[in-house]
């Protein structure tokens, strides 16, 4: 069994840092500062944009992203340290709140991890793949399939009645999309940076 390195610069110090902070503002109850509220955003609260993917509906939605977060990072812990995941983790969160604002104007409130965690998924998946690993392939399609699926036939209706609410597929897709451009961005610029070398 692998053993959790922790550290200044570990992912998993990242990780614990979001956990605390995640369980915090759910026992708090800041849903009201900080969830994603379309109608408040437009009017200049900006921060929702990132805060809504911190909060959750109920303390399942909570424990099943924080877990699923947790599984993603041991998957793809070789790819991450703790600042760059953390320039990640905020880029991902903003894109998310970006996406569902810009893209689904119906969509008036939201909360959870999961349009984050999908976009994380994609993108440790296609680092997998450069790296060589052929797994990487069946994460990104499952991922992909995943999502397509939902966008057609919707979530399951057990998880709508865990979670105590409809669950987001929409976040799901802007997360999905949110992971691939940026895991573009990231090869673009690593190969930049080898050009550069090679001139100097």
């Amino acid at each position: 069994m692998r053993k959790l390195k922790m550290g200044a610069n570990s992912p998993y110090t990242f990780a614990l840092i979001i956990t605390i902070i995640c369980i915090s503002l759910f026992y708090l109850q800041l849903d009201s500062l900080l969830a994603y509220q379309r109608y408040l955003i437009i009017d200049g609260e900006w921060w929702r944009l990132f805060s809504g993917n911190l909060l959750h509906t109920n303390a399942w939605h909570l424990y099943m992203n924080l877990a699923g977060f947790w599984v993603i990072l041991a998957l793809h812990e070789q790819h991450y340290r703790a600042k760059g995941l953390g320039l990640l983790f905020f880029t991902l969160c903003l894109m998310q709140g970006l996406g569902l604002l810009i893209f689904y104007p119906t969509l008036i409130g939201y909360v959870g991890l999961s349009g984050m965690l999908h976009g994380l998924f994609a993108f440790g998946a296609v680092l997998d793949i450069r790296q060589g690993y052929r797994t990487g392939y069946l994460l990104l399609l499952g991922v992909i399939l995943k999502v397509a699926y939902e966008q057609y036939f919707g979530a399951s209706s057990e998880m709508t009645q865990l979670i105590n609410a409809r669950v987001a597929t929409e976040a799901h897709l802007v997360g999905l999309i949110s992971g691939l451009v940026c895991v573009s961005v990231y090869l673009a610029w690593q190969q930049l940076k080898k050009q550069a070398k090679k001139t100097n």
